[in-house]
């Protein structure tokens, strides 16, 4: 079934390189995160200027390209439209096969993303919920726990929590290359010895202790053929990364059975000598020492905030949506969650949460006061993303191209992360994002009983009052430090429509679309341009700054810039004209954008209008190419060069 974001789904494709430059694909919240063959063969300054994408961040060993909340919509039509395999979504461990190998960082954030992107959603729902039922039972009393109501949906929210190594261990198996069956086995072997084993999980017996006095003390209840079984003392139910080393390193077991069974028998024997291997070690080794890092992670990140609240809380608030923008915050989701399971709450990375509505209250300042109406119909959509706590739109749209609105977001979320810190203020699990995730900072019954909370509402009070106290900071720095840029002064306005006599434009035709002179592709100092790899065409040397409809159509593409125009015509031929040389810098400065996308237009109709002294007075280029980018459709596709036309002139004859 066609999508409407079939046309930007080919443009994506077409851009990151084709669909041969592409190792995988996956998606998160706002963006298409793809890992390329070659990201060099990938045009980011067209992608840039895509309408329908936000921007292009390449960090982390990824290709991203930022799209908003819509971004599920637009990974379904680039996986049709490309055809890519269900397997192009499964990770990649950065072969040289496959690409450039990445270096430590990159791919342990790549990995991060992958493993946890899946299950993101379903966390945010499941922490609603525990949230909501806490609150309920505050207000209703314990009695209600009693009912039924509240049984099946706790049944949902603790239930996704308890069994989340089940949910890792599918996401892991994808990132990993595990068979999918074979990861669960091993989640649910972590899972069933704590209901089974009641000798190892409530400790009625200990055969003896290892590391005792110290945070690694455990006592040994079982033994494996003589080996101690490490039971770590929180389990594993919830638990995060004991899953995930331990289907990477079933993957590694897997891989090598692969090799040596016989066909044969390979579809019983594979999984039954990974999983003979793979569970034994991972309740011996893998399972222990991944809990002793875990609770080693907990115990870090609460001895730094006690050094400093305060400075702990602002840092990370400081830097989140820094760390946003090149996607290098999945390298902190980990240790929140896993704080969440080993020492039953969160204050150190969990300031992050006052950052997004610092950037929401600077979005609408800017709505309030900018007369810009092009950027008023963008900061609206951006305020109610980031009221829900996607601020990509507002970073990307918005304040980081103008600078200083970012950096005011930055410091104002800083101090409101400070004062989390002063306070105290603690998150016990995962949940939703903005308004969302208040439910979060309501403790569940096993956190007020092991921390003995006696104000079960003082954290979401306390999280209420420091937002406001953000949003007001941020919100009145923006309103007094903020200015707007000055309007480009343009020309006194032409006629909107060309004479109709004489006009190009009928079938097998396409018209100048500016007076200018007529130079080839070739001579265009933009390799994108002049090798043909957007379509075949001409380029014009603009005689003035105004833009008409080559052809009767659809405004097919419109940029908000306006640097581009794409026309779809009822010829068939999809025309793309570029005005001038990396003008996508200037950010509509200088253009003046006279039609809009999904207009029907005859040949001759004013679509922009651009200051061309005044660009090139910035230093840019003007040479305006014509191109026929579906060129492929059609037998020929010609035009006369080293000539002068006028707009509305024969320009290009296709076939």
């Amino acid at each position: 079934m066609a999508s409407k974001y079939d046309g930007l789904a080919r443009i994506i494709i077409q851009n990151v390189g084709g669909k041969g430059n592409v190792i995988s694909l996956t998606h998160c919240i706002t963006r298409l995160r793809f890992k390329l063959k070659d990201e060099s063969k990938a045009n980011t300054d067209i992608l840039k200027s895509t309408d329908g994408v936000v921007t292009v961040i390449q960090s982390g060993g990824q290709y991203q390209v930022v799209i908003g909340n819509h971004v599920p919509d637009v990974y379904d039509a680039v996986m049709a439209i490309g055809k890519f395999q269900a397997a192009a979504q499964d990770g990649d461990e950065g072969g040289a096969a496959d690409g450039k190998k990445q270096n430590v960082g990159a791919k342990l954030i790549d990995t991060l993303s992958g493993v946890f992107t899946p299950v993101l959603a379903l966390l945010c729902a499941a922490g609603i919920i525990k949230g909501l039922l806490g609150l309920a039972v505050f207000l209703l009393g314990n009695s209600f726990k009693d009912t039924g109501v509240y049984m099946l949906l706790y049944s949902i929210g603790d239930g996704f929590f308890y069994f989340l190594p089940l949910m890792l261990a599918v996401s892991s198996a994808k990132k990993f290359k595990l068979d999918n069956f074979t990861a669960m086995t091993i989640g649910a072997a972590f899972l069933y010895a704590e209901i089974k084993f009641p000798a190892i999980a409530s400790g009625e017996t200990v055969l003896m202790t290892l590391f005792s006095g110290t945070f690694l003390e455990t006592n040994i209840h079982e033994t494996f053929f003589g080996i101690p079984i490490i039971w770590p003392s929180a389990g594993y139910g919830s638990s995060v990364v004991p899953i995930v080393f331990s289907v990477w390193f079933a993957a590694k077991i897997e891989k090598f059975w692969k090799k040596i069974i016989p066909d044969v028998v390979k579809n019983f024997m594979v999984p039954l000598m990974t999983l003979i291997i793979a569970v034994p070690l991972s309740f011996l080794i893998i399972g222990p020492v991944a809990s002793w890092l875990s609770s080693g992670i907990g115990n870090f990140c609460q001895a730094i905030y006690n050094i400093s609240p305060i400075l702990a809380g602002a840092l990370v608030a400081f830097l989140w949506q820094i760390l946003v923008i090149f996607g290098l915050h999945w390298g902190l989701v980990p240790i929140m969650l896993n704080n969440y399971q080993t020492i039953l709450y969160d204050r150190f990375i969990s300031t992050n949460f006052v950052a997004s509505f610092s950037q929401t209250a600077v979005v609408l300042a800017i709505f309030l006061k900018t007369k810009d109406k092009k950027l008023k119909s963008l900061a609206f959509p951006a305020f109610v993303s980031g009221v829900c706590g996607v601020t990509e739109p507002a970073i990307y749209g918005i304040t980081l191209p103008k600078k200083l609105p970012f950096y005011i977001s930055c410091v104002v979320a800083a101090i409101g992360g400070g004062l989390m810190g002063a306070f105290g203020v603690t998150k016990y699990m995962s949940g939703g994002l903005g308004v969302f995730g208040f439910p979060t900072f309501i403790p569940g019954e096993a956190a007020i009983a092991a921390l003995g909370i006696t104000d079960v509402l003082y954290d979401i009070k306390m999280i209420a009052i420091i937002i406001v106290i953000t949003m007001v900071l941020a919100f009145v720095a923006t309103m007094l430090l903020y200015k707007e840029d000055e309007p480009a002064q343009v020309k006194a306005p032409e006629p909107t429509v060309l004479e109709k006599k004489d006009i190009a434009g009928e079938e097998g035709t396409i018209a100048a679309p500016i007076t200018g002179r007529v130079i080839p592709l070739s001579e265009v100092k933009d390799e994108a341009f002049s090798s043909g790899a957007l379509g075949q065409g001409v380029a014009i040397v603009p005689a003035e700054g105004r833009v008409y409809a080559p052809c009767d159509g659809v405004v097919s593409a419109l940029f908000p810039t306006g640097h581009a125009i794409g026309i779809t015509g009822t010829n068939k031929a999809e025309v793309l004209m570029h005005i001038g040389m990396d003008t996508v810098k200037l950010e509509g400065k200088y253009f003046h954008i006279k039609t809009e996308a999904g207009k029907t237009v005859k040949t001759g109709d004013l679509l922009v209008e651009f200051d061309m002294d005044k660009i090139k007075e910035a230093g840019y280029d003007v040479t305006t190419p014509v191109l026929i980018t579906n060129s492929a459709e059609f037998v020929d596709v010609s035009g006369e060069t080293g000539k002068n036309v006028k707009a509305g002139d024969v320009l290009i004859s296709i076939i």
